[in-house]
């Protein structure tokens, strides 16, 4: 049976750094999250109110940081994309990685949307 994948693409350094990258890409978007719900919870605006985002700032602040987070972090995976691929390294699990940051952006964003 042959092989699908190329071998040079099989380089597990490279699959732990890209892992560290999302996970990490992750930890700091559930950070900004919890900083932006801890604002929108603490504003006068929406001391009385039912829910945390109660206006459009809390809602944008809430829904969209936490987001852009997301989206620069799959950016800076496919720029790492482009220059292992350029550097004839193992590119793949990069590229993966970017989408895999793009996808939980995605549903994050579809989330906070459905929400507010």
């Amino acid at each position: 049976m042959a092989r699908e994948v190329d071998p040079r693409w099989s380089d597990p350094p490279s699959f732990r750094r890209a892992v560290r990258y999302a996970v990490g890409v992750l930890v700091v978007a559930a950070i900004v999250a919890g900083v932006a719900l801890g604002w929108a919870a603490s504003r006068d605006q929406c001391a009385n109110a039912g829910h945390v985002a109660c206006d459009t700032a809390s809602r944008l602040a809430v829904g969209l940081v936490p987001g852009i987070v997301l989206l620069l972090g799959g950016i800076g995976a496919f720029v790492i994309t482009v220059r292992q691929w350029r550097g004839g390294r193992p590119w793949p699990v990069w590229q993966g990685a970017g989408w895999f940051l793009f996808a939980v952006m995605v549903v994050y964003l579809a989330m906070a949307m459905a929400a507010g």
